[in-house]
């Protein structure tokens, strides 16, 4: 006797017990398979909160947020307040940035379970994600009497009073969670850096020399002892920063201590380096471009100060450089085009005024000269007494030149 189609599926139906089957699956970390089972289960019991709450279990082990998500949200329609579920829901919609929202599943939680760690863990991280630095600092302080062992209380709490601006009292907190777990060592480079935003550059840096292989930590070492005017001293922890990883960020920090520490015969090769390896690096040619003009070798730094320019034309800076330099090396077309595009840009100074009036009185384009002398002078006003004189001079010698005309 054969079977008709339809009446052959319903009795395979009847013979599978998906729960059954996906509760074995999910014991055996078969997530897709479990996962599987389970919405066959839902289908043929769509009022059975247990299936559904297994299912979107699954579905969250899969990574599968959204949809486990909205498993949760079905399993609390039909079971409203479940403890499991809340939590569960609160935690993936933590993980998705939706701390607001994962607020009052949370509080719910910990008002069912109050002597709970993990439900009080996570409303305080809530909390704090959601902006709520005082009341976060509560919670933590609570999850941390449940487990005195947690480094994550620890953490959570430091930074709630590094939020309050209390980071003098967080900051112990941040020693803590590195002192009890020390995959949580990472967070004292927060912890610098929150120093750093502080005015407290000093001990930032003494956390910053506990990561002696961290080149990250170290280049920041360095610039911080570059700031502090102990340029010597950044040296050899930058040294040992770009031998670790020579990134064009920690290169173009040891080449501005060497620079500082005149060390230029190793600044300037370095930064060549630097440019060869990344070209468009803007920062590293304008660093280069005034190493080279210092040394006054200043065709060589307005070629720096163009490439400059050439990746990032908005820059005022690379253009004033670059007008410089020209001016220098008596390339005076070029020169006043450089000027012109500042102008353009917006950022003409009273120096700017007396350049381009340079320029056009080396091009004899007097009248013009004239103007920008005469525009230097109305800018400058005794703030540049020495190039004001010079100006007044070129000033009466062009009106006889012009007058003669």
């Amino acid at each position: 006797m054969v079977l008709g189609s339809t009446l052959l599926s319903l009795l395979l139906l009847q013979s599978t017990d998906f729960q059954a089957e996906g509760l074995k699956a999910l014991e055996a970390r078969k997530y897709e398979d479990a996962a599987g089972f389970f919405a066959k289960a839902a289908e043929a019991d769509p009022k059975d909160y247990a299936t559904h709450f297994q299912l979107a279990l699954s579905l969250s082990l899969l990574n599968r947020d959204p949809e486990a998500i909205a498993g949760y949200r079905k399993v609390l329609e039909l079971k409203p307040g479940l403890y499991e579920a809340s939590l569960n829901l609160a935690i993936l919609l933590l993980r998705g940035k939706n701390a607001a929202e994962a607020v009052p599943y949370l509080s719910s939680a910990v008002d069912t379970k109050p002597k709970e760690f993990r439900p009080r863990f996570y409303f305080a991280e809530a909390l704090y994600a959601a902006g709520d630095a005082v009341k976060a600092e509560e919670h933590y302080k609570l999850a941390a009497e449940l487990d005195p062992n947690s480094a994550g209380a620890q953490l959570g709490l430091g930074r709630a009073q590094a939020a309050q601006k209390r980071l003098a009292e967080g900051a112990g907190h941040f020693e803590k969670a590195a002192e009890l777990d020390p995959s949580y060592k990472d967070a004292l480079l927060e912890l610098a850096s929150l120093h750093e935003k502080n005015g407290q550059p000093v001990d930032a840096m003494a956390i910053y020399r506990q990561f002696p292989d961290n080149p990250g930590a170290q280049e920041r070492l360095g610039e911080l002892l570059i700031e502090s005017k102990q340029e010597r001293d950044a040296i050899p922890v930058l040294e040992n920063a770009v031998a670790r990883d020579p990134t064009p960020a920690n290169r173009l920090a040891l080449a501005t201590a060497y620079r500082l520490d005149k060390q230029v015969d190793k600044a300037i090769p370095l930064l060549e380096a630097t440019i060869a390896a990344d070209p468009a690096n803007f920062d590293v040619r304008m660093m280069l471009g005034r190493v080279l003009r210092d040394e006054k070798k200043y065709a060589a730094a307005a070629q720096q100060f163009y490439g400059a320019a050439q990746k990032k034309p908005e820059s005022k800076e690379a253009w004033n450089e670059l007008a410089g330099m020209l001016l220098l090396v008596e390339d005076y077309q070029r020169a006043l085009t450089a000027l012109d595009r500042v102008k353009a840009l917006g950022g003409e100074t009273a120096a700017n005024h007396y350049f381009r009036a340079i320029t056009l009185d080396k091009l004899k384009l007097y009248e013009p000269a004239l103007e920008s002398y005469q525009s230097f002078l109305s800018a400058s006003q005794g703030q540049r007494p020495d190039e004001e004189f010079k100006a007044r001079q070129r000033v009466r010698i062009i009106r006889k030149e012009l007058s003669k005309r």
